[in-house]
This record gives C-alpha cells, sequence and structure tokens, in this order.
C-alpha cells in the first residue's frame, strides 16, 4: 500500500488535532483529589497507620456522622456512648447555641479515640442553626450580585466563624438551580435560576470557605432546583432527560469540582431517566453516585448521604437496610442513620463475606480520614 506525501501530512495534522482532545479527557479523568495536601506523603503516611490501627468493627464506624441538637447537654451521653462503643468518624450539630456547641465539640473530641469530623449546615453562617450568631444574606440575595469577589469575601468570613466554632466542614453551598417557584425547600437557598450564574457563585462561595480552612460540600446532586416536593417529607421525581439534567442541574457541580469543592452531598431523588429500578433515591442509586458523580464526573473528594431520616430515603428499608445499600451505592459517609447499631452489623456482615471489599471499605474510610491533616489535625476550641 502507498503512501503520499500529502496522505502522510493529512495523518499527522488529524492525529495532533485529535491527540488534545484525548488529553483533555485523561486530565479529567485524573482530576485531583481537593482532600491532599502539599505533603501528600506525610498525609498518605498518617492515614494508612490510622487505618491499619483499626479494627473492623472500628473502621465501619468511621462511616458514620450522627446529629445532636446544642439546645441541652441531654443527648451529651447519648453520643458519648455512641463514639466509645462504635466509633462514629463525625458530629454534626442541628440547631442551638454557639457557647454549648463549643462545650459539646470540645468534650466530644476529648471522648473519641480519633479526631472527629464536625459538621454544620452553615448556608448564610452560623445564624442557620445557632442563635446569637452573625447571619449573612442567604444565597438568593448574593445571586443577585454582579460581583463575584463578595460572595467569595463572604464565604471566607462563614468559614472563619465555622472554623472558630471547631467545625470543619460546612453542608454549604447549595448548588441547586431553583427553576420551579413551586419548590417547597430550595428556594432563596439557591443563587437563582440561571445556570451559568449559580455555578459563578457556588464556586465563589466555595473558595472563599475553604480559604478559611474549612470544607466544603455541594448540594443537593443531582439538583433539587425543580421540584414542587420537600424530600423531608416524600420522595421528589424528576421526570426530565438525561440530556436535561446534565445541562441544567449537573452542570453547577461540574463547575464547582473543578474549583476544588471537597465534598457533595447526594439528595433523595426519584430520577427515571438516571435510575434504572423504580423508585429507587438517588441516594441509594449506584448509577448516579458511582456511575456520574465518580466515574463520569471524576469526583475524588466526600461523598456524602442527605440525612438517613428524611422520609424520600427512610422508608425504603428498615433494620439498616437503607444505610447498607447507601454504601453499597458509593455513599462515603452515612449522615443522621436511623439505625446505626443495626446499619453497622449489617455493613459489618456484608464485608466479612465479601459483598463489601476491603478495597472499598478502605476507601471511604481513609478518605474520610484525610481532611485531619489538611484541617491542621482538631485542637480544642477556644472560649466565646
Amino acid at each position: 500500500m502507498r503512501f503520499s506525501v500529502n496522505s502522510i501530512d493529512q495523518f499527522y495534522m488529524r492525529f495532533f488535532t485529535v491527540l488534545p482532545f484525548f488529553f483533555l479527557i485523561l486530565v479529567a479523568r485524573a482530576q485531583k483529589n481537593p482532600l491532599v495536601t502539599r505533603d501528600s506523603l506525610s498525609q498518605q503516611k498518617w492515614v494508612d497507620t490510622q487505618y491499619n490501627d483499626m479494627s473492623l468493627e472500628e473502621r465501619v464506624g468511621q462511616l458514620f456522622m450522627v446529629s445532636i441538637g446544642s439546645k441541652e447537654n441531654s443527648d451529651a451521653d447519648k453520643i458519648k456512648a455512641l463514639i466509645q462503643k462504635h466509633h462514629i468518624g463525625g458530629v454534626i450539630f442541628l440547631p442551638g447555641g454557639p457557647v454549648q456547641q463549643a462545650k459539646l465539640t470540645n468534650y466530644f473530641q476529648k471522648t473519641s479515640k480519633r479526631p472527629l469530623l464536625i459538621g454544620q449546615d452553615a448556608e448564610w453562617g452560623l445564624a442557620m442553626r445557632l442563635d446569637s450568631t452573625y447571619a449573612f444574606p442567604w444565597n438568593m440575595t448574593l445571586g443577585a450580585i454582579s460581583d463575584s469577589t463578595i460572595v467569595e469575601k463572604v464565604g471566607y468570613r462563614i468559614g472563619k466563624h465555622a472554623k472558630r466554632l471547631g467545625v470543619h466542614i460546612n453542608f454549604a453551598p447549595v448548588l441547586d438551580v431553583n427553576m420551579n417557584p413551586e419548590n417547597p425547600i430550595i428556594g432563596n437557598r439557591s443563587f437563582g435560576e440561571n445556570r451559568e450564574n449559580v455555578s459563578q457563585k457556588g464556586v465563589a462561595m466555595i473558595k472563599g470557605i475553604e480559604k478559611a480552612g474549612v470544607l466544603t460540600s455541594g448540594k443537593h446532586f443531582p439538583g433539587h432546583g425543580d421540584t414542587a416536593t420537600d424530600s423531608h417529607y416524600s420522595l421528589p421525581v424528576l421526570e426530565f432527560s438525561k440530556e436535561r439534567l446534565d445541562s441544567i442541574e449537573i452542570y453547577p457541580y461540574k463547575k464547582a469540582i473543578e474549583a476544588g469543592l471537597s465534598s457533595v452531598m447526594v439528595a433523595h431523588l426519584n430520577i427515571p431517566s438516571l435510575e434504572m429500578k423504580k423508585d429507587l433515591p438517588s441516594s441509594l442509586s449506584e448509577q448516579i453516585i458511582t456511575g456520574i458523580l465518580k466515574d463520569e464526573m471524576g469526583f475524588k473528594g466526600l461523598v456524602f448521604t442527605d440525612a438517613l431520616n428524611m422520609k424520600g430515603v427512610a422508608d425504603h428499608g428498615k433494620n439498616g437496610e437503607v444505610e447498607l445499600e447507601a454504601f453499597m451505592a458509593g455513599n462515603d459517609i452515612l449522615l443522621m442513620p436511623t439505625e446505626l447499631e443495626k446499619a453497622k452489623e449489617k455493613l459489618i456482615k456484608a464485608v466479612e463475606k465479601g459483598k463489601i471489599t476491603e478495597q472499598r471499605l478502605a476507601s471511604s474510610v481513609k478518605k474520610f480520614l484525610w481532611p485531619n491533616i489538611k484541617l491542621g489535625c482538631i485542637k480544642p476550641v477556644s472560649s466565646i
């Protein structure tokens, strides 16, 4: 077979035209882990040491983040018992006051064998959950500002307040594109109805919070903006094509992941175009979490379920089945489980029977340990 000079030139022109495309694909797939520090070798060594020192029971315990309100001290002993007996990985604080929360944080950290990850919903500042703390404008107000650097400054201040109180992960920002005026739960928690504006403001908020030394969490994946149902009480249905979801709902997450988003919170939504199993919540969907978020989008940060005590998912299994399904689907951390002890038993049995591989368990537990170094480890919260 003969090749002319022209045909060879055309071959090389096509080759070098296509090459950048494949290079971009490789770069996307090799996305940087947002939880890794510059001294990744020391970080990896610490994580491996901690993991190797754990029993199977301790490793599984790390997958749970439980909730407590700081208005009263009545649940403190209950959380202490969960820390000591079940080796939970973290605590999310619900409504209360800043002084009591600081005291409880120090108490729990002192109780735990390993550093706890402390979380809070502080979308517009600590005032979202705590009395006598500063309230910043809600996202819809910030979305109306043309200068995104102002949003970044707001995020930084929110992060500084959270860090001072011992909070390591702020479950913010909301990345939902609020396209439905009848939406009962998102509304002014969203930056607006335009995907570009939501993406720009979301990225600015992420940069600000992360700059303050606090982890961020984009929610509610893959998108809770165009619903007329509250997933706290029932399972919303999104009757949209995959193309529409990819171009609107998922779009802000792509931009946020590129900007270094630390974690993603998965919503309880029924999305037939993305999940083949009828009425299965997105938070229990391997196709959505592992297939789309992790494999297609290349996300390497932490993946949290939305609260597992919400009706949108809680009715899909009893005695720890929901928690097991959520982990099998690809979630790393099980937030606010309804039946922790039974769920832990099921997860341990699944590991022992090989249903959950050691590699899969290690991936999530180690991912949960990585931030301890990035956050400067855990120190007592100063008096407020």
